[in-house]
């Protein structure tokens, strides 16, 4: 009875394994996988992040600081001189001018102490510019929390940093979808009418493949004009990003 069943079971799954799709049989190879689990983990935190980067940072990423002028991070503790805190907390900053190079220097003010919470009340934003509201992921009630410092006009590094990841995230996707589409385009052209059409796009793409992916990069970045706004920058970058990405997939 007992190598009947097993014999059953082991039916079974050969049957799972040919009636599977192809998304099946990729998720379990993947599941297997235990870096690409972790790595998987990873980039769709970084991309939730990103997409709700007004949620997750402290502050607007337009606020001035400018009594805090490239302010260094605040460290978050758990220990003072009081002992251990069950409730992670960042130190004040106090300024001093220092009397030789003019600088502004900074050090921890032990004698303050802000806690942080979760969902508090802060900078009113408009997340994906449909909904009004003031609650961040975390933050403090009272003081500041800089947990990369701040710039030279005193805004918030971690906050912008957030902000900044939506692009360079999604550059990559576009980039991909864009080289994607064209190299289905270029080689189903090339494969359906073929002849001089097909000799001709073959040549083209070999001519691109021989060039320094790098060095060419670069050349285009530097061609973009100065005057553009920061949207027709990245719409640019991500077009010179897949300027190459199309010619292998048409190849194939």
């Amino acid at each position: 009875m007992k190598l009947i069943k097993d014999k059953k079971r082991e039916i079974s799954k050969e049957e799972e394994f040919y009636l599977a799709s192809q998304w099946q049989l990729m998720w379990r190879k993947f599941k297997k996988h235990k870096l690409a689990m972790l790595g998987g983990t990873i980039l769709a935190i970084f991309y939730i992040v990103a997409i709700f980067s007004e949620f997750f940072s402290t502050e607007d990423i337009y606020k001035q600081h400018l009594e805090d002028i490239y302010a260094p991070t605040q460290k978050i503790h758990f220990f003072d001189e009081e002992g251990f805190h069950l409730r992670p907390f960042v130190h004040g900053l106090k300024k001093e001018r220092d009397p030789e190079t003019f600088r502004r220097t900074y050090t921890e003010d032990k004698t303050k102490r802000y806690p942080l919470y979760f969902f508090v009340h802060g900078d009113k934003y408009k997340l994906w510019n449909l909904f009004r509201t003031d609650i961040h992921f975390f933050g403090v009630e009272e003081g500041t929390l800089f947990l990369f410092g701040t710039d030279k006009l005193g805004r918030d590094l971690f906050s912008r940093n957030l902000y900044a990841s939506r692009i360079s995230l999604s550059i990559g996707l576009i980039g991909v979808a864009l080289s994607f589409i064209l190299g289905c385009i270029m080689g189903g052209i090339s494969g359906y009418f073929g002849g001089t059409i097909d000799t001709v796009i073959q040549r083209v793409i070999e001519f691109l493949i021989s060039i320094p992916t790098i060095p060419l990069w670069m050349a285009l970045s530097a061609a973009l004009p100065k005057k553009w706004s920061p949207i027709k920058v990245y719409f640019g970058i991500t077009i010179i990003l897949s300027v190459i990405g199309w010619c292998g997939l048409a190849r194939d």
